[in-house]
Parts: structure tokens; C-alpha cells; sequence
């Protein structure tokens, strides 16, 4: 199992982060220590004063598939949740003005928080007309529609297939909203799609 992110696919978070819009998707890696699930508390790591949060929408890969045509990538999920890609904010900072990768301030362990998934077809939603949340301690702190994706689903799926094959049980994180900031201990955060709780943990 292996997760694709995508960074920059929001226009107004791009505004918040400085960020000109990209011709492409931007596509990154975490690996599979990165993924949290069934409500598991995300432990602050050592490393960082600043971990960020980046609420996303996941969908979940449910077949091999290469080269995917974007007119068919359709098929190859059914199956969206939320995900939080936290960030390592200032090791970001660090590594980005010295012209390092960036890798390890987003995939270090236990980055990919992960809820439960819910059915597409059973809620009775396209992956396109989504609406989604992030409370902090019972505030909303983040919303996003999936329709102001500037790179939908399918891109995605298309492009990223280019370059890996993606395999059932891969889980393709869709970019953030604006609205990220940053996690202190004791937060309880809670994720919704629509109005169903799918995701729901605290920071240690």
C-alpha cells in the first residue's frame, strides 16, 4: 500500500501559502508508516514546534491499474474519507530555503491520519460534489468542496498512474483547502464529509 498526495490543488489555499497555480498536478509520496487509522492519537513528534494541519479528501484505489486514461479513472474507486496530511511546518520552512527535498516534513510516521471510508454510491454523491470538514475541539477550523478542485479526481488518478502503478488498497490524498494551521496536544480532531463524522482522534 503506498499514498499519493497531491499539493496545491485548492486555489485560495494557494493564496494563503504564496503559491502560484501549477500547470500539473504536484504529486508526492508518503509511505506506508505514515498511515493512522481507527481513531489512533497522532503523537507530536520531537523534531518539529510546528505541525500543521492539511485536511484533505482521500479516495481509495480498488484495482491495478497503469497509464489510467483519464476517462476511466472513474473506475478505479468508489470509496472517499478524510485524511489529514500534517506538515512539519518549519522543517518545511528549513529544507524548501536551502533547496533540499522536503520529503521527511510530510511522510515521517504516523503523518496520514485516515478515517473510515465511505461508499460514493450509497450516499448517493459524485466525488466531485463533496462538501468537507475539519473541527478542532468542536470548531470548525477548515472547509473544502471538492468541486473547487483546480485538478479533479480523475486527473489525478491519470497522472499520478503515469508514473506508478496504483494497486487496491493505494489511498490518493486530493490536496487541501485553505484554512491549515497548527496542532497542539490535547486537540480532538474530528472530520466529516457532509455532515457524517468519519474521522475522529487527539493529539498526544
Amino acid at each position: 500500500m503506498k499514498i499519493i498526495a497531491i499539493g496545491w490543488n485548492y486555489p485560495k489555499h494557494n493564496e494563503e501559502m504564496e503559491n502560484a497555480r501549477n500547470a500539473r498536478p504536484v504529486i508526492f509520496c508518503k509511505p506506508e508508516t505514515a498511515l493512522i487509522k481507527d481513531g489512533k492519537p497522532f503523537f507530536l513528534p520531537d523534531f518539529s514546534d510546528c505541525v500543521e494541519y492539511e485536511t484533505e479528501l482521500v479516495v481509495r484505489i480498488n484495482r491495478l491499474g497503469k497509464n489510467i486514461a483519464e476517462k476511466f479513472a472513474g473506475r478505479y474507486y468508489a470509496e472517499a474519507s478524510i485524511g489529514i496530511d500534517f506538515t512539519a511546518r518549519d522543517l518545511q520552512k528549513q529544507l524548501r530555503e536551502a533547496g533540499s527535498p522536503w520529503d521527511i516534513c510530510k511522510g515521517f510516521d504516523n503523518s496520514a491520519p485516515v478515517g473510515k471510508f465511505l461508499n460514493l454510491e450509497n450516499i448517493g454523491k459524485d466525488v466531485q460534489d463533496l462538501h468537507f470538514r475539519l473541527d478542532i475541539n468542536g470548531t470548525t477550523v477548515q472547509k473544502g468542496y471538492s468541486g473547487n478542485m483546480i485538478f479533479p479526481v480523475d486527473k489525478i488518478i491519470s497522472e499520478a498512474s503515469r508514473y506508478f502503478t496504483v494497486k487496491t488498497g493505494d489511498l490518493i490524498f486530493t490536496g487541501t483547502p485553505e484554512g491549515v494551521g497548527k496542532v497542539n496536544i490535547g486537540d480532538r480532531l474530528q472530520g466529516y464529509i457532509e455532515d457524517e463524522l468519519v474521522l475522529d482522534f487527539y493529539v498526544r
